[in-house]
């Protein structure tokens, strides 16, 4: 098994880093489908010059635009952050699990999601434990193929599904299908985190 450095964010440098690597991803899978800017950023309802900054780095997508732009592309949010070379690992332990930040420069509104499976091909779920920082949420609502269920690890949060809100504790669960337009956000005084799966592979 490969050894997988965990990314932990917090300095300007490494969120300059990450943002380079998924402009950098970005633009190489836009490139393989012979899409320019214009019709990308046609596709998924941004400028050009957003565009362009998001894939040299120095900008980075909201969630929902990132989820546009890997369906327009005809890949996932996986492929974006991770490398995977040679055979897949069985176990992943604590500490060197990747942790992926999505909007690096403003600190991804308070969100990190920590692999469970790291991404694969070979995978049919999907699964991340939510880091929510205190006031941090979602950007959204969101909405894509698939069904998802999650587990409250700590903390407190609001999940709105379908503009229905519900508050979660530790230990509650939930379940809904991914085509239902959702969002969620810590309401408490500390970090929350929720062990979430999802199938098929969209993150």
């Amino acid at each position: 098994m490969n050894k997988i450095e965990s990314r932990k964010p917090g300095s300007s440098r490494e969120a300059t880093a990450a943002a380079g690597r998924l402009g950098a991803r970005l633009k190489l899978a836009r490139q393989i489908r012979g899409m320019t800017l214009k019709t990308l950023a046609n596709a998924v309802s941004c400028s050009e010059s957003l565009l362009s900054k998001i894939e040299n780095g120095k900008a980075s997508p909201s969630l929902p635009m990132l989820h546009r732009l890997v369906e327009a592309l005809g890949t996932n949010i996986g492929r974006m952050f991770e490398d995977v070379d040679g055979d897949e690992g069985i176990v992943f332990r604590a500490g060197m699990r990747p942790l992926i930040t999505l909007d690096p420069l403003r600190r991804g509104e308070g969100i990190s999601l920590e692999r469970v499976i790291p991404y694969s091909a070979g995978h049919l779920l999907q699964c991340n434990i939510h880091h929510i920082e205190k006031d941090g949420e979602s950007a959204g609502p969101i909405q894509h193929v698939g069904e998802e269920v999650g587990y409250v690890l700590t903390g407190h949060v609001e999940l709105v599904v379908n503009q229905k809100s519900f508050r979660l504790a530790p230990g509650d669960t939930f379940v809904f299908k991914s085509d239902l337009p959702h969002h969620y956000r810590n309401i408490g005084e500390e970090r929350a985190s929720i062990f979430w799966v999802n199938t098929p592979a969209t993150f």
